[in-house]
């Protein structure tokens, strides 16, 4: 089997794994229980919370944790809406953002906010001075993410914080959920940033658990009510074993990180030489500006779930853009959104790579791919 789907979800360190095992297994105490295995419990939470917040160089009680990426998404879209609802119903979010984000915008707009798109160019990046001109008086949030998800794009973060320096009532939220060991830290969590969400399950943790980066300072309306967990700001029992696996994930991540991306930008590089090659091929990415393991291209003629399933046959999985809506059979919306024409957005797919990955599975896919290419040449 050949994995080329990283950038839907990763496989489980080893290491993540065997804590995820032993914590479930040792710690059953409940973190917010007032005996002795409620207090061990607690330990090993804020451990975790602690050796996150080290790694980003953030304060531990800036670190808040959720489900995943889609949870952080929402709480944030949603909880800055609704904390500064005297402030302005105004709220920007780029064409390009995952759904996570954009469906809760959507949501909000039902409920009398104004969202703005702020547009791409057409190779992906968020359009800096058309964001600018979207900025008004009651602008209350902006959201942008760090690395597309779809065509891996890297956008200017550091550019839009110096354009919100002397706009301190506008909070800043940047979905980093596939950031994370791809592009340096300093470039998508800078000092202007007030929230960041993160997903463990991209960085080689278990499913089902992620992080929020909430600046100390910065309030957030809570979407969940109950026990009063996380500073009551998210009330649910914490997932402990998969919080304490997450924990170690991320510390594994950073330290493999420069090697990880050297490993991921040459395999890149052949496999964009290669496709390169062939006259029906459009490359949807780049390697200026973009996340060293995201390759998206399309075979004209050819829908990109056609492709997908033809590779699949030799047990080769790489995914149509977004695994979130790869399944609604929608062209990639980041693809529209840079002017791209349906017919040819349709045939998009996405190669996302590991450090798990090597030049023997690049050879092996180039050479299925070519035995694909010429049994399509009569579709195109």
């Amino acid at each position: 089997m050949i994995y080329f789907d990283n950038s839907a979800t990763t496989i489980p360190y080893n290491e993540a794994l065997l804590t995820y095992q032993e914590v479930a297994k040792k710690i059953i105490g409940n973190p917010s229980s007032l005996h002795q295995l409620g207090s061990n419990a607690s330990r090993v939470l804020e451990a975790s919370r602690k050796q996150i917040a080290d790694l980003l160089k953030v304060g531990a009680d800036e670190i808040f944790f959720t489900s995943g990426g889609t949870e952080s998404d929402n709480w944030v879209i949603k909880g800055v809406a609704l904390e500064k609802l005297s402030y302005g119903k105004h709220i920007i979010v780029s064409a390009i953002e995952h759904p996570a984000v954009k469906e809760s915008a959507k949501w909000l707009e039902k409920l009398g906010f104004v969202i703005s798109y702020a547009p791409v160019t057409k190779s992906g990046f968020v359009d800096l001075e058309k964001l600018a001109g979207l900025i008004r008086k009651d602008t209350i949030l902006l959201s942008i993410m760090a690395v597309n998800n779809e065509i891996g794009s890297i956008q200017p973060i550091e550019a839009i914080s110096e354009l919100l320096a002397d706009k301190p009532n506008i909070s800043f939220h940047v979905d980093a959920v596939q950031a994370i060991g791809k592009i340096p830290l300093s470039s998508y969590l800078t000092k202007r940033v007030d929230f960041a969400s993160f997903s463990g399950h991209k960085f080689h943790a278990v499913r089902g658990v992620g992080f929020l980066y909430k600046k100390n300072g910065k309030r957030l309306t809570p979407l969940l009510s109950g026990g009063g967990q996380e500073k009551e700001e998210r009330s649910t029992t914490e997932n402990l074993a998969a919080i304490a696996s997450m924990a170690k994930a991320l510390r594994l991540t950073f330290e493999k990180e420069n090697f990880a991306v050297k490993k991921m930008l040459a395999m890149k590089l052949v496999l964009k030489k290669a496709l390169e090659s062939y006259e029906d091929i459009t490359l949807f990415s780049n390697l200026d500006n973009f996340a060293p393991n995201i390759l998206t291209f399309g075979l004209k003629g050819v829908r990109g779930e056609v492709l997908v399933h033809a590779l699949e046959e030799h047990s080769i999985f790489i995914s149509t853009t977004s695994a979130c809506s790869s399944k609604a059979g929608k062209p990639s919306g980041t693809l529209v959104s840079m002017g791209i024409p349906t017919k040819i957005a349709q045939t998009a797919v996405r190669i996302s790579l590991d450090e798990d990955n090597d030049m023997s599975q690049i050879e092996q896919f180039l050479t299925i791919f070519k035995q694909i290419y010429q049994k399509t040449q009569k579709v195109r």
